[in-house]
């Protein structure tokens, strides 16, 4: 990390915008190192990371929703300002990989092999000088009061002043070069605070072996500070005091060496950089738990999104599953109703057909009966007719005494046989009737019966044809129930979602908005410790311009002493004796008069430039002040317009999920609704079909029928009706 960065606006800045989206949208992959790659370029070369004065949350939005950050100055190469925008593409799929990194213009160029080294050669150097300087101001603070006295402040001033401005100049030329970035920056992390203990080992070993041999005892020729468990040793160049060496022991050595395969790398910070860098990184402690708190909030309320929407996902799995079961178990039934009808209609028409059968068969025995009775009955009535017959013949020929007895006897054989005969062929022909009656009215009974069983065929028909409608009614209404019930249900989930999101952005935003006032009111603190500190320092100022002004009277006093000596001596010399003491006492008079004169002056300059700078130090922090609260107000205005931003694109999410589940729902009903009306429209297209079909069959069987009794002599049979009388 480089020197000075606090981690929560690092992480921030370096956040590339799908990192920030990842929060709320999903994923990411590896070409969030480009963009961190590039905003390091940037940080590198301009001291310090885009969005650097900003709140981290703040700039969070700012990288979400802007465009990219660039190079400010235009001092650079266009190749550097191209490789930076080349790492900063907003969108992922045009953010270059690696590979492609290595095949720019920027990083295959010519450079340099000793830049980075000499760059940190001359850091380590001024680094170094200003330890020095450091120690010399402790070495000062502890030993000048036990051989010289304490050293006022403007002494000790005037005899540092020399180093610090080389100092000073040495570390502007570091800065000027960009490759370095700026230690002005505070706030470093706990991890930058580590100092190197090979360069302390190397240079200062003796004074380390001296330090645990005699603890009470201060080496001058270097200085150790301790700052929790790291050391910092630094020699002072030029200024060793020559003392008997010490030769280390044992454990001594192996400490030493224990720090020297400890730390390999050497610190290019200065004692002080490193002291001020832990401080303020323990100041640090809660805005980098802020950040996180943030982070680990955005995480959960997506968990919270997750987890809602895998349950909701569940729940209507759960809620279709019973309704594909609803269906599954209406159409079992359905099958299972229509199987028991098919076998009931099988078994009437089994029992319709026997009873047809007997019906038939007692038919054709009273036919049988009738004719049998009808026969004996034509058969007792010839037999009675033939006795008249010959009673009558008889009779005749008694009467006829004229006719010889034998042709009597003749002629009444010969009448015998012609009744005889005669009553044959009568009696042939009833049997003929008889049997022609029964043929007719067996093939009658038969069509009756087909007649009758077609009816029944066409009933079986229309009960099943009614059956399958009343249950594809039933299915129809079952589906439309569930497809409401879905509807419901869809429009619960959807609402309970978009009340958690907005719920969780309300939240967000508050924490938001809280975090913003916490972050001003820490801004304004550190501002009003600053102003407390320039009212405390400003004593210390206001005296050391009172020395100079105080100093400036005193050379002005000097002065009007000489000329007043000089003025003395030559009047002195021009006038006479005896006027000498008139002259004198007038020039000392005047001499006091000039003096109280400047003395006035000098109050006068005292009062106006303490007025004149405690008028300015609070003009400049009334300035401040003002800057300070148009910049809290800028940044609270700006978050307020990203929060109303984000909400209004959360409620048209909403508005666009709930227009495209209307979309859905309706798309859906129509759907249902034409499949209803296509499965009617089959269902009574077969029903049709079906009762054609059976209409078609009964129709041919009773032609066939119709045609064949037509063969067999029978004529129409459809007005036939049984014959009350006799067949003669």
């Amino acid at each position: 990390m480089p020197l000075g960065l606090s981690q929560p606006l690092l992480s921030a800045c370096r956040m590339a915008p799908e990192v920030i989206l990842a929060m709320d949208e999903g994923q990411y992959d590896g070409k969030v190192d480009v963009w961190s790659l590039g905003i390091t370029c940037i940080e590198l070369a301009e001291r310090k990371p885009p969005l650097f004065n900003m709140n981290a949350m703040s700039a969070l939005y700012h990288i979400a929703q802007n465009d990219s950050p660039t190079l400010q100055s235009n001092e650079w190469s266009d190749s550097f300002r191209g490789f930076v925008d080349y790492c900063l593409q907003k969108i992922p799929q045009e953010r270059p990989s690696s590979t492609d990194l290595l095949r720019h213009d920027f990083v295959r160029r010519d450079r340099p092999p000793r830049v980075l080294i000499d760059l940190i050669q001359r850091t380590k150097d001024a680094v170094r000088e200003l330890d020095n300087l450091q120690y010399r101001k402790m070495k000062k603070i502890l030993f000048q009061e036990t051989r010289n006295g304490p050293l006022t402040e403007s002494q000790e001033e005037e005899e540092d002043s020399e180093h610090g401005s080389n100092l000073s100049r040495k570390m502007d030329s570091l800065g000027s070069n960009h490759s370095i970035p700026s230690m002005s920056v505070s706030t470093g992390s706990q991890s930058s605070s580590v100092s190197s203990m090979q360069e302390v080992l190397d240079e200062s070993s003796p004074e380390l072996v001296m330090m645990h041999s005699d603890e009470s005892t201060i080496n001058s020729t270097s200085s150790v500070v301790h700052k929790k468990d790291h050391v910092f040793i630094r020699d002072e160049v030029g200024h060793r005091d020559r003392r008997p060496e010490v030769r280390p022991t044992q454990s001594v050595q192996n400490q030493a060496l224990h720090y020297r395969n400890r730390e390999r790398f050497a610190t290019i910070k200065s004692a002080s950089l490193v002291t001020r860098q832990i401080h303020e990184h323990e100041q640090e402690n809660e805005l980098r738990e802020q950040m996180s708190g943030y982070k680990r909030m955005r995480r959960q309320h997506q968990k919270q999104l997750i987890a809602l929407e895998n349950k909701l996902k569940a729940e209507m799995d759960e809620h279709r599953l019973k309704l594909q079961k609803e269906v599954e178990t209406h159409a079992n039934n359905s099958s299972i109703e229509l199987e028991k009808l098919a076998k009931k209609q099988v078994a009437v028409m089994e029992k319709e057909a026997k009873a047809a059968a007997a019906d038939e068969k007692k038919f054709q025995q009273q036919i049988l009966a009738q004719q049998k009775k009808d026969l004996a009955t034509f058969l007792e009535s010839q037999k009675k007719q033939y006795k008249l017959c010959k009673e009558k013949i008889k009779e005749e020929m008694n009467e006829d005494h004229s006719t010889p007895k034998k042709e009597k006897q003749e002629r009444i054989s010969k009448h015998k046989e012609n009744l005889q005969h005669t009553q044959a062929e009568e009696e042939a022909h009833l049997l003929s009737q008889q049997r022609l009656y029964y043929d007719k009215n067996c093939r009658f009974f038969k069509r009756k019966t087909m007649i009758k069983r077609h009816e029944m065929e066409q009933q079986n028909i229309r009960e099943e044809l009614n059956k399958k409608r009343t249950q594809k009614e039933m299915e129809h209404a079952m589906l439309i129930r569930h497809d409401e019930s879905t509807r419901e249900l869809e429009y619960r989930q959807l609402h309970t979602l978009q009340k958690l999101r907005m719920d969780l952005i309300r939240l967000q935003h508050q924490t938001e908005l809280e975090n913003q006032l916490e972050y001003n009111k820490r801004r304004e603190r550190e501002l009003h410790r600053k102003h407390f500190m320039e009212l405390r320092q400003q004593p210390k100022n206001l005296k050391a311009m009172e020395m100079q002004i105080k100093k400036q009277f005193q050379d002005t006093c000097k002065v009007q002493t000489k000329q007043y000596k000089a003025l003395k001596n030559h009047q002195l010399e021009v006038t006479p004796k005896s006027e000498h003491k008139t002259i004198l006492k007038s020039l000392k008079d005047e001499q006091t008069r000039k003096l109280a004169i400047l003395a006035e002056q000098y109050e006068q300059s005292i009062n106006e430039m303490m007025a004149s700078q405690a008028l300015r130090l609070d003009e400049a922090q009334e300035a401040e002040c003002q800057a300070l609260r148009l910049q809290l107000q800028q940044e609270m205005e700006l978050l307020n317009a990203y929060q109303s931003k984000i909400k209004m694109q959360t409620e048209a999410q909403h508005e666009r999920e709930l227009q495209k589940l209307e979309q859905r729902v309706s798309l859906r009903r129509a759907h249902l609704e034409q499949k209803i009306e296509e499965e009617l429209a089959a269902l009574q297209k077969e029903r049709s079909e079906r009762i054609k079909f059976l209409l078609e069959r009964q129709e041919r069987e009773i032609e066939t029928f119709d045609m064949e009794s037509l063969r067999m002599g029978f004529g129409n049979l459809v007005t036939l009706e049984y014959p009350k009388e006799d067949y003669r």
